[in-house]
């Protein structure tokens, strides 16, 4: 068995939705296993001061033009999400509330693609349970765990224990201690990961 590639993210995100994109190439060609861990960006962003790249006007420009280049250069389908930013707070739960259960793959790549391929409005839950049905889920089953004590305190912890291991933005990724940002830097994940 390959190492472990910890794939910290948060579905607002559409550089992560690249990156998510990538990874089955990757874990293909190197027998890694990434082990998709849910945290709340939003949350992130408070503890650290940091901020979306689109909330600076020309840096914003630019990344939506960057966007674009990967997904190219990867033949990733992608487009800007008309209703971003999305609030992730319900899906992120519901990743929580899914982590290590059956259906946690087919979750995370419904809601990835409703948003940065399908342009859903994944603001509304009427919306979400509506794609999570067409992917084979219960959607009402998913977003009442969602609404659960259980998983608000599992995604505020996994939120908490990211910030206190450096995190600042998504994606990220840890190969053992070591840290890496951002779904550009993934030839440096595939390189720590062979050494």
């Amino acid at each position: 068995m390959g190492k472990t590639v910890e794939f910290l993210f948060d579905f607002g995100s559409p550089a992560t939705y690249l990156a998510h994109k990538r990874i089955p190439e990757i874990a293909a060609r190197t027998g890694a296993v990434f082990d998709y861990q849910p945290f709340l960006l939003g949350g992130v962003f408070k503890a650290t001061g940091n901020a979306s790249p689109i909330s600076v006007p020309a840096k914003g420009r630019w990344m939506l033009g960057d966007l674009g280049r990967w997904a190219r250069k990867h033949g990733t389908p992608f487009r800007m999400n008309p209703n971003f930013p999305i609030n992730t707070l319900t899906l992120m739960r519901a990743a929580e509330a899914l982590k290590g259960k059956p259906g946690f793959d087919r979750y995370v790549d419904a809601v990835f693609d409703a948003i940065w391929k399908d342009g859903e409005n994944m603001n509304d839950e009427a919306v979400v349970a509506e794609v999570l049905y067409a992917a084979g889920l219960d959607g009402k089953a998913i977003l009442e765990a969602a609404h659960s004590d259980e998983a608000k305190a599992k995604l505020k912890a996994d939120t908490e224990r990211a910030v206190e291991r450096g995190v600042f933005g998504a994606p990220t990724f840890f190969i053992g201690d070591e840290m890496h940002f951002g779904q550009d830097r993934l030839d440096f994940v595939e390189d720590a990961i062979a050494a």
